[in-house]
């Protein structure tokens, strides 16, 4: 899935920060200290972020051509 530019609930803006936490957290670090790290402090910001998964290359495979 695309991780959506603004957070469903609240409207807060959350696209412009899933490069920065997809990074950090593929290099091992605590996704509970990057989301406060990155100002994520409501619930339903950081269910987004938790919730996420990638499966746009998956996905891509059964295009229709």
């Amino acid at each position: 899935m695309i991780i959506p530019v603004r957070c469903f609930s609240c409207g807060k803006p959350i696209g412009h920060l899933w490069e920065q936490f997809k990074k950090r957290t593929s290099e091992g670090e605590d996704p509970k200290k990057v989301l406060d790290d990155l100002g994520l402090e409501k619930y339903c910001c950081r269910s987004i972020f938790l919730g996420q998964t990638d499966l746009i290359e998956l996905v891509g495979k059964f295009k229709k051509s």
